[in-house]
């Protein structure tokens, strides 16, 4: 990890002091020294437009603003100023329901508290270095939802009985 990420400019938004401490602390021994803590969405989101940030790491539960919100307004506000920006979604809340929530807002990547070292390691890891693609369709902008590329994959059929429909219509 000798200073692959050193250059990094991260922000911190989280409403428990804590946690935005230890996340810091995190980042200090992956070499990341470039920090910027803030205490909601609103205030990270403000952030933000006035400073170029690389990775943005948001609580799911803020107040005024949350994670999700924030996500929707750096992906598809009128005034965002990277819809781009890759956004680490770190919540206690792991339900399958808020894991679809954040995916569909725009979250690039997610962890669950209580986050290890490792786990904030691997999703900066996936942002920096294998980033997905971002989509733009009439209800979604963001990156890419597919985790994986099928090698297999042979067009834009992606059943058997798909297939089997294409060659009796030819």
């Amino acid at each position: 990890m000798s200073g692959q990420f050193s250059s990094l400019k991260i922000l911190v938004a989280d409403d428990n002091a804590n946690v935005r401490s230890l996340v810091a602390a995190v980042l200090a021994g992956l070499d990341i020294i470039h920090v910027h803590e803030c205490r909601d969405g609103a205030q990270a989101l403000d952030f933000v437009k006035r400073e170029p940030v690389d990775i943005a790491i948001v609580d799911f539960h803020m107040e005024p603003v949350d994670g999700v919100q924030f996500t929707k307004l750096i992906r598809k506000g009128p005034d965002s100023p990277n819809p781009m920006l890759p956004i680490i979604m770190l919540t206690g809340s792991g339900e399958k329901t808020r894991v679809f929530e954040a995916r569909d807002a725009g979250v690039t990547e997610f962890i669950v508290k209580p986050m290890t070292t490792r786990a904030l390691y691997d999703r900066i890891n996936a942002v920096v270095f294998r980033p997905r693609p971002f989509v733009r369709s009439a209800i979604y902008f963001g990156p890419c939802r597919r985790r994986r590329q099928d090698p297999a994959f042979t067009g834009p059929f992606r059943r058997s009985a798909d297939a089997q429909a294409r060659k009796v219509t030819r």
